[in-house]
């Protein structure tokens, strides 16, 4: 059996505005609204990435998120600071030995980390 991932979907309360701010940060487009219940994300052309979808659902399974998204940044700083001008907020920022990442939740409060090699982190935080 071979399987990849085609997509990954999201729970929301108000599915259109949410991918809508999605598509604006990965440089991907809206291509079907199914009437607001469904609304699928398609990455930039060019890019193997999987399409995200957000479903809407009455009542979201509450706490933190289950599946989260990591994205990988070639100035994770700069591009942290976009994505909180933007409706992010800063849930929290670790480290590993090599690598730094910052926690977020979009504007919906669905965490996403954003994160990238840096050689002056050596310890796990």
């Amino acid at each position: 059996m071979t399987l990849s991932i085609g997509m990954v979907t999201v729970d929301s309360t108000d599915p259109l505005p949410l991918a809508q701010w999605w598509a604006r940060r990965l440089g991907g487009r809206v291509v079907d609204q199914s009437d607001g219940w469904f609304v699928e994300v398609v990455p930039p052309e060019g890019s193997t990435g999987p399409a995200l979808a957000f479903q809407r659902v009455e009542d979201p399974t509450p706490g933190k998120n289950r599946l989260h998204l990591d994205l990988g940044s070639s100035d994770r700083e700069a591009d942290v600071a976009v994505l909180l001008h933007d409706g992010a907020t800063l849930v929290g920022e670790h480290t590993s030995p090599g690598y730094r990442w910052s926690v977020l939740a979009d504007p919906q409060g669905n965490q996403f980390c954003v994160g990238a090699p840096d050689d002056s982190a050596t310890t796990l935080s």
